[in-house]
């Protein structure tokens, strides 16, 4: 069972995991919570839009773009909010 993946240097832990293969190329679906003290840092590192994406439970790693993205909450800035974010990436052909 998956229980955190890795965006370029950030470690995320998740709810939820899902993996396939599209046109030979990985894909991930992952579910997170998101703390109004982590939402800056989380929201600035996936304007990115592209990862070294870490899977270690998995042992599965590649580049990979965001190709979906939604979130249970828009304004994080109020204190003790947590927003569950949805999100989906996909390997980026070489």
């Amino acid at each position: 069972m998956v229980k955190e993946i890795i965006l370029d240097n950030t470690l995320i832990k998740v709810n939820h995991y899902e993996e396939e293969k599209v046109n030979g190329l990985h894909q991930i679906s992952v579910v997170f919570d998101v703390t109004s003290e982590d939402y800056h840092d989380i929201a600035t590192l996936l304007y990115r839009g592209t990862f070294e994406v870490t899977v270690p439970d998995a042992v599965l790693f590649f580049r990979g773009t965001i190709i979906n993205y939604s979130t249970s909450i828009t304004n994080l800035y109020e204190e003790g909010q947590v927003g569950e974010y949805k999100l989906s990436l996909l390997e980026t052909e070489i």
